[in-house]
């Protein structure tokens, strides 16, 4: 078990900067989850604590000890790779113990070595198969025997699921958190998948063009997302984003989209708005945090909207509706089934609204008054700024 740590670290492509100054740690024996789109960085990140990349500039710490300039075969990491990399020429138990050949293990202490971990990732029956007798799942699982039959230190998983059908990608997961929590190995999982990152996760890792926009537990970032873009990223459906004027400047009423107003009574959001000074604030809400109903109901906030389209999943129904020609999604039971074109309200829980600087983008939850008075400067014009969903 190792602590990675990241000083600062850039990696630049010629002009382009795929990761751009990401100072992290990866504690000893966690698993962390780096989630972001495609472009992100995210698996360049990845790569470059393997040792596949070099960094423009700064540092890369296993347990304090400067590995910036090892080769990945120095730094004793274990890698899984999206496409899983299995020699095709080579049985199931031969890519299993190259490695192991690699550093001129003993051929005894190879075989023990494979048929223990062919055996507790249930593929001991499948030693003698090349990899085109293998389903999806089993290959997937021979890649992660390869890479753990050399005890890393630290395993890297780029997307290794990604490639499999749903259902085993489901059962895949679950039996990979288990195992590293039984070997107490530090790994690090890249994913775009956020439902896969908030299975998995002891920490996740939120980026975007190539920035860390923010690290924490999966239940700190769903409720509390730093920004917008993290609020309309993590989350399936992700939170609905709405704008909302400030009449008046430092008092908690709204006029929302449908041009009605109402005034916020819960004590810790009026504060926050109260201590905005700008005119306009971006309303986010999670799909689940609204009721939907034909009338306003009292300490929630009503948004009138119209029935856009209802998704049957069975357990609960996710209804579409337009509010102010944007669309938002409330997650509801299974016998609430609105009809299209229906004028229903939207009622938001008032403790549970999430508010943004239109600006900035940054949640208001994590400024301080102070900072929040400072957002003044334009922003009583309502056509500037914007932060991006």
């Amino acid at each position: 078990m190792v602590e990675v740590r990241l000083e600062g670290v850039t990696k630049r492509f010629g002009r382009v900067y795929a990761v751009r100054d990401v100072s992290l740690t990866f504690g000893d024996g966690e698993f962390t989850v780096i989630l972001g789109p495609s472009g992100s960085g995210k698996t360049t990140l990845l790569y470059l604590i393997a040792g596949i990349y070099r960094p423009t500039r700064g540092k890369i710490l296993f347990d304090g000890r400067d590995v910036t300039d090892l080769n990945p075969n120095e730094r004793n990491v274990g890698i899984v790779f999206q496409n899983y990399a299995l020699y095709p020429h080579m049985t199931v138990y031969e890519n299993i113990a190259f490695p192991l050949r690699l550093r001129r293990v003993a051929e005894s202490v190879v075989e023990r070595k494979v048929r223990e971990v062919a055996e507790m990732l249930g593929i001991a029956g499948l030693l003698g198969r090349y990899p085109s007798q293998l389903s999806g799942g089993q290959q997937q699982r021979v890649a992660l025997a390869r890479a753990l039959v050399k005890e890393p230190s630290v395993l890297l998983l780029d997307e290794p699921l990604s490639n499999l059908d749903a259902l085993i990608r489901i059962r895949i997961r679950s039996e990979l958190k288990r195992l590293q929590r039984d070997l107490g190995t530090t790994a690090i999982h890249v994913t775009h998948d956020q439902s896969e990152a908030m299975v998995l996760a002891d920490k996740m890792v939120v980026m975007r063009d190539g920035e860390v926009q923010q690290v924490g537990g999966p239940e700190e970032v769903y409720n509390k997302p730093a920004n917008i873009f993290v609020a309309g990223f993590v989350g399936n459906p992700p939170a609905n984003i709405i704008r909302a004027r400030l009449p008046q400047p430092g008092f908690p009423c709204l006029q929302l989209p449908d041009g009605s107003s109402h005034c916020i009574q819960d004590p810790a959001v009026a504060g926050r708005l109260s201590a905005l000074r700008a005119g306009e604030v971006i309303l986010a809400f999670r799909p689940e945090h609204a009721l939907l109903s034909d009338h306003p109901v009292p300490d929630y906030i009503p948004v009138e909207a119209e029935v856009y389209t209802v998704e049957t999943l069975g357990r609960e129904n996710i209804v579409t509706l337009l509010v102010g020609g944007e669309q938002v999604k409330v997650v509801v039971p299974p016998n609430v089934k609105p009809e299209m074109g229906a004028k229903v309200y939207v009622n938001v829980d008032e403790g549970r609204v999430l508010l943004f600087d239109p600006e900035t983008g940054v949640n208001l939850e994590y400024l301080k008054p102070a900072e929040a008075a400072e957002q003044e400067h334009g922003a009583h014009d309502s056509g500037q700024g914007g932060a991006e969903a």
